[in-house]
């Protein structure tokens, strides 16, 4: 089960691999347009038509078992531990697992679960998947995580989050959605090609770096892909529900400058919904929005 960098930079010479995540019910109808499969960990344990969807999908892309520290994270709830994560990834054949990580806790935490974890899952045989975190505006330790992990020949894929980006830089992200206002909107979009400028100053864009990334969701619209441009040769994969989600309730990416006018859809995603098919040429456009961007060059 076990791919490693160098599959992974085989694989991914020409394009972004996008994992469009979608609820259970619709899981067999948009999963083929995948470049790849986000498994989240807490569907797993919960969703048996979802784990066993995953558990008999066999169409030679790679599935990341996903550790859930987004949904955790907003519930309060504390982080699946790494032997559980491994008999996620077992039951539904995952290729690697997101090891453990800890949003606005100090970077050396993440840093020392992944240390204590890594050989243990490689020796399950899976790749390892580390996503770096920090307190509040510690961009220096944030920064830190990811160079011990690019200098970790047995870390595979580094994870740049939606929470761990921003909480990095200063955005005072919280537990919960909230009413996080405008200027959080822009902060979020703006974090992670701040962060890939703050590693390119550092000049930790090397050779270690090629198609080290995952991006791990998407903030204000689909056209942070465009503004991550110059960085795409170091971005393996990412993954993202808006395409779906969006389109499931009847909305589309548009021409505004992020790609999405009024901003990410904070409606919370309904895996166990079934909205029936009439928006299905949303759901189909917003696909191929985004595969298009990321390099695809098949439309659906």
């Amino acid at each position: 089960m076990k791919m490693g960098v160098g599959f992974i930079l085989t694989m991914r010479l020409r394009m972004i691999n996008f994992c469009h995540i979608a609820p259970t019910k619709y899981l067999s109808r948009y999963a083929q347009y995948n470049g790849g499969h986000l498994i989240l960990a807490h569907l797993v344990e919960s969703d048996e038509e979802y784990r066993n969807f995953y558990a008999n999908l066999n169409d030679g892309k790679y599935k990341i078992m996903d550790n859930s520290a987004f949904e955790m994270f907003k519930q309060g709830r504390p982080m699946y531990d790494s032997s559980k994560l491994i008999e996620m990834g077992k039951q539904c054949k995952a290729n690697c697992i997101v090891m453990s990580d800890y949003p606005r806790e100090p970077w050396t935490k993440t840093v020392r679960q992944a240390e204590m974890t890594c050989d243990q899952i490689r020796d399950s045989g899976f790749g390892t998947f580390f996503v770096p975190q920090s307190t509040v505006g510690d961009l220096d330790g944030y920064l830190r995580g990811i160079e011990w992990a690019l200098n970790k020949m047995k870390i595979d894929i580094i994870g740049l989050s939606i929470l761990g980006c921003p909480i990095a830089l200063g955005v005072d992200e919280k537990m919960s959605e909230g009413n996080r206002g405008s200027a959080y909107k822009l902060q979020r979009f703006l974090a992670r090609w701040k962060i890939f400028q703050e590693l390119e100053k550092r000049d930790l864009l090397g050779g270690m770096a090629w198609q080290r990334f995952h991006c791990l969701g998407m903030t204000d619209g689909p056209n942070e892909i465009a503004l991550l441009e110059p960085y795409h040769e170091f971005i393996c994969s990412w993954d993202s529900s808006a395409a779906i989600w969006l389109g499931l309730n009847g909305k589309q990416f548009d021409s505004s400058p992020t790609g999405l006018s009024s901003g990410k859809f904070e409606k919370e995603v309904d895996f166990s919904c079934d909205l029936g098919d009439s928006n299905h040429q949303q759901v189909i456009n917003n696909i191929n929005t985004i595969n298009k961007m990321v390099g695809r060059s098949d439309s659906v």
